[in-house]
């Protein structure tokens, strides 16, 4: 049986200042992340971007054991993030 494919990674700038990666998935205007982490630390000498190929060693996630659910309306921005990068850290 052929393996299902996951879901792709982002990082995604809600309100309020959280900054939080993992799976993504939508279904109409609901949008959970799986494998998520709330992103507490970046780490960067050159800004949220740099992220998105990988933690840093200055990057302190704090994981978030239920996933993150919200509405599309509270997202800022979305950045893809390379899957291979992240794979360990959002499964």
């Amino acid at each position: 049986m052929p393996r299902a494919k996951k879901s792709p990674v982002y990082i995604v700038i809600l309100q309020r200042g959280w900054v939080v990666v993992g799976r993504l998935s939508q279904v109409g205007q609901r949008i959970a992340l799986t494998g998520a982490s709330v992103i507490r630390k970046w780490g960067t000498t050159r800004g949220l971007p740099e992220l998105v190929n990988g933690p840093l060693p200055g990057t302190v996630l704090d994981p978030a054991a239920l996933g993150i659910k919200y509405h599309e309306l509270t997202e800022i921005a979305r950045l893809p993030c390379v899957e291979d990068k992240w794979a360990s850290h959002c499964q």
